[in-house]
């Protein structure tokens, strides 16, 4: 038999490294082969009885072998492809007259950039030939730039600044860092609506291989308000389903937190949004002005500053409540009642609630631009 040109003559640390990759059953199928191709070679196996054990070629030992000894036991494992250069397509003016493209509002008609969009565009103000740019070009200088404009974010924020708007922020957060006191609960208040919607033709069922199904065709059951009360020191909530969102219905909500759901408090501390509905004096609207004295004497109301709706907690259970509960087709009143008090009763049981973190010595700081300037 001749003698191997390239022969395996493992150390004992590479036979442990290899022994370790094999027994892991975390390394990939092939460098797995290769790994017991080496160890195999390194007990003077021949190449044809490696082959056949290992259910692979010859040329395939040889390889392996040849890889090791020429380039170590790394290049013998990993395959390294070469690394290519490429042409760059673009200048630095072609480039810099893309990204200003990109962050350009888009052509009429169209919603929004593309990546084939702004190709055609460079060619059109014969910015580049049409044979040097394409759309992966683009995507690769967009890529570098971090820029995608295909996506967009929604935000509300005051623009200038508003010291109206820091003084609601500020009074919110001081009260989201006070003390639980049972006396004093804190709950927030928020509310939305749910468009009740049936089916017309019956969804199929996920089978095994197939996801669930319906049809797009729908039918609309009319709208239903949802009024949220949310302590989130206690974690408890509770869901209350009406026909409209009122500043009447807002007030019917007022006796049942004081004389149902906190009747041993001394007040209860409100925080909601600065809606229209939200109107202390629509009790005296509802109530006979000594029982709307009576419930007003037991709130004590907290609005949110104007665009940061962000700042009601309640809001982060409402977005929870879409997510787990609401964001489907439901037909009936009764069925969204029954389905919103089981997703209540659950997180009631367990306590959910909100480890609320920024405080106004953040938004001093995260927010500054929104405070007015000062002389001392």
């Amino acid at each position: 038999m001749a003698k191997k040109k390239y022969v395996v003559d493992l150390t004992n640390a590479e036979r442990t490294q290899l022994e370790k990759m094999i027994s892991s059953g975390e390394t990939k199928a092939r460098q797995n082969t290769r790994a017991r191709i080496l160890l195999k070679a390194d007990q003077d196996v021949v190449d044809e009885e490696i082959a056949e054990a290992l259910a692979t070629s010859v040329s395939t030992v040889e390889r392996v072998r040849r890889r090791f000894v020429e380039g170590g036991l790394p290049n013998s494992l990993y395959r390294r492809k070469p690394r290519r250069d490429y042409e760059r397509k673009l200048d630095g003016k072609a480039e810099a007259k893309l990204i200003a493209l990109a962050c350009s509002p888009p052509p009429v008609g169209r919603k929004r950039w593309t990546l084939r969009l702004l190709a055609d565009k460079l060619v059109q103000l014969d910015e580049v030939d049409l044979e040097e740019v394409s759309h992966e070009t683009v995507r690769q200088v967009l890529k570098k730039n971090e820029l995608k404009p295909w996506q967009k974010q929604q935000w509300v924020m005051p623009g200038p600044p508003d010291a109206q708007f820091v003084y609601h922020m500020e009074d919110i957060l001081d009260l989201y860092h006070q003390a639980y006191d049972p006396r004093y609960p804190l709950v927030c208040f928020d509310e939305t609506s749910k468009q009740l919607i049936a089916h017309k033709r019956l969804p199929q069922s996920a089978q095994p291989g197939q996801v669930a199904r319906y049809d797009y065709e729908y039918k609309r059951n009319g709208v239903r308000n949802l009024f949220l009360f949310f302590e989130p020191l206690q974690g408890w909530r509770h869901v209350k389903v009406t026909h409209r969102r009122t500043k009447q219905d807002w007030a019917y909500c007022m006796p049942q937190l004081v004389d149902e759901f906190y009747p041993q408090a001394v007040k209860v501390r409100v925080v909601q949004d600065q809606l229209n509905t939200h109107n202390p004096a629509a009790l005296y609207e509802v109530f006979a002005p000594a029982e709307a004295k009576r419930i007003l004497d037991r709130l004590e109301f907290h609005y949110t500053p104007v665009h940061a709706s962000w700042l009601n907690m309640a809001e982060i259970e409402f977005s929870v409540l879409s997510r787990q509960c609401l964001d489907r087709r439901i037909a009936e009143a009764d069925t969204l009642c029954r389905e919103v008090a089981a997703w209540e009763t659950d997180r009631n049981e367990r306590q959910v609630s909100v480890d609320w973190q920024f405080t106004t010595a953040d938004a001093r700081i995260k927010l500054k631009r929104l405070y007015p300037s000062y002389q001392d």
